[in-house]
């Protein structure tokens, strides 16, 4: 419950009491006022009488998430700003500078109020915006968790980071920095998508490339974007102890961390960033508001796709600080003769159920290039859901496209994969990954016989979850799931 204090109760904080009031949590008005406090009470308001400008009154609260310095005096707002820092130093500080302040009060008040608002007729509408329970708070939790972060942080992306995930990394890095936490942007796996890459190159960004089993004893903290467990699309131990989770995704998990960010209505983890970025004050350097913006467009496909309000404010503050000329070359990049190769691929093998397209390209050397697949498969007539797949290092790879259909493609991977690997995604962009298990073994002589196998497991399971849906699970634990896909590969070989 989010706890908030107003020291002092002038004409501008009285004008707040009625919206502030009706947030969640609670609220407490002190002020000298006799008058003003009855008044309060018979609104049913939580007011004492007292000194604002007393640390003793604030050091008796034993939590302030929220501060409003409110008064007309601008030096008792001064004063007040002084106590609630001393008492409560991690609380979000909002002062009215009061009625002709002079120049001195205003620039102390600056350094110590996380908002500082100037006498003026919007004032009341401008406390309001800069104060809202789920922007200006969850802000200010954010830095302060990123504050109390013993050590570097390290800020993990999912593996194989796409625009969103490599944005909004590079977005809180700064964010870590500007606190005063040092931080470092870390993913695992590969960047192989040639827009990725062009992406990464074109910014000049600084990323650490990390191997299973590395050692992360460097770090005393962890950051994870655009995804939301350790462990789960990561390389990173489950056990890792996670501090900040910021992602737009719906998690089918509970998510553990100090700060979790979550807003699956959301359309990009870049939005979130730059809505923290808005709310600080920062004016987001050239390179990472380029980032965010093309991250934003990347995963809204151009603001067509699961885009919400949130989305066009972040692009709307973004753009005036973002390079246009650079997103247009990373929109343009050469695409690879392995891309190519696994295009062809995926036209060669593919097989249709109605309006549903499955293709195994067989082994990989760039798992980026089953999206452009998935992609440009979608373009063919007659169909509207995509589904491509291959195989490295012993997991399987999917990646499934939909446009003009009523299947979700984000259930529907879960509902086929999930129980026997990772899967889900948006309802007409999603993906997996499945362990190969003991066929991971196979040599490579047996690749078609591989390719034979995986083949006929995952496109008959995709085609039956796409037929049967929106029933129900066909197994009713985890165990059967992967007891039920086992037999699958064994009767599999033996054929």
């Amino acid at each position: 419950m989010v706890s908030r204090l107003m020291l002092g109760c002038g004409s501008v904080g009285y004008a707040l009491v009625e919206s502030v009031a009706e947030w969640p949590g609670s609220l407490v008005v002190v002020t000298e006022d006799e008058s003003r406090v009855e008044t309060l009470r018979t609104e049913g308001i939580s007011a004492t009488r007292g000194d604002p400008t007393d640390p003793g009154v604030t050091k008796g609260r034993p939590r302030v998430d929220i501060a409003f310095v409110a008064g007309d005096d601008p030096e008792k707002n001064l004063a007040s700003a002084r106590a609630v820092r001393e008492t409560h130093p991690n609380a979000y500080v909002v002062a009215y500078a009061g009625t002709e302040p002079d120049r001195t009060i205003s620039d102390e008040l600056e350094t110590l109020a996380d908002r500082v608002i100037a006498p003026g007729t919007l004032i009341t509408d401008h406390l309001l915006s800069m104060t809202d329970q789920d922007t200006a708070f969850r802000t200010q939790e954010l830095r302060r968790t990123l504050r109390d972060i013993d050590g570097k942080l390290g800020i993990f992306m999912h593996d194989n980071p796409d625009p969103d995930a490599i944005a909004s990394a590079v977005a809180l890095e700064g964010l870590a920095e500007s606190v005063g936490t040092e931080a470092e942007t870390c993913y695992y796996g590969a960047i192989s998508h040639q827009e990725n890459r062009a992406f990464v190159n074109l910014l000049e960004l600084d990323l650490r490339n990390f191997d299973p089993g590395d050692d992360l004893s460097e770090f005393g903290g962890f950051a994870l974007v655009d995804h939301s467990s350790p462990g789960v699309n990561d390389q990173l131990p489950e056990d890792t102890p996670v501090d900040v989770v910021i992602d737009h995704h719906p998690p089918n998990h509970p998510v553990e961390a100090r700060f979790v960010d979550l807003r699956s209505g959301v359309g990009a983890t870049s939005s979130l960033l730059a809505d923290h970025l808005e709310h600080l004050g920062i004016d987001p350097a050239e390179r990472v508001a380029t980032g965010l913006l093309y991250g934003i467009r990347v995963d809204t496909k151009d603001f067509t796709r699961e885009v919400s309000e949130s989305d066009f404010e972040a692009a709307a503050f973004l753009l005036p600080h973002a390079d246009t000329g650079t997103l247009e070359r990373v929109e343009s990049p050469s695409i690879s003769p392995d891309t190519f190769d696994t295009i062809s691929r995926a036209i060669r093998n593919r097989e249709l159920d109605g309006t549903v397209l499955a293709s195994c390209v067989g082994a990989l050397s760039d798992r980026d290039a089953l999206a452009q697949a998935a992609d440009r498969l979608l373009n063919m007539d007659g169909v509207n859901v995509t589904l491509v797949f291959g195989f490295m290092q012993g997991t399987v790879y999917v990646s499934a496209r939909a446009r003009g259909t009523d299947v979700d493609l984000g259930e529907t991977m879960r509902a086929a994969f999930g129980q026997i690997g990772s899967a889900g995604g948006h309802a007409d962009m999603a993906g997996a990954q499945i362990s190969l298990g003991l066929l991971g073994e196979v040599e490579e002589e047996e690749e078609a016989s591989l390719s034979t196998i995986v083949g006929e497991i995952i496109t008959d399971r995709f085609f039956e979850t796409v037929r049967s849906r929106p029933g129900p699970d066909e197994f009713e634990s985890a165990e059967e799931h992967v007891a039920a896909f086992d037999i699958q590969l064994a009767e599999s070989d033996d054929e």
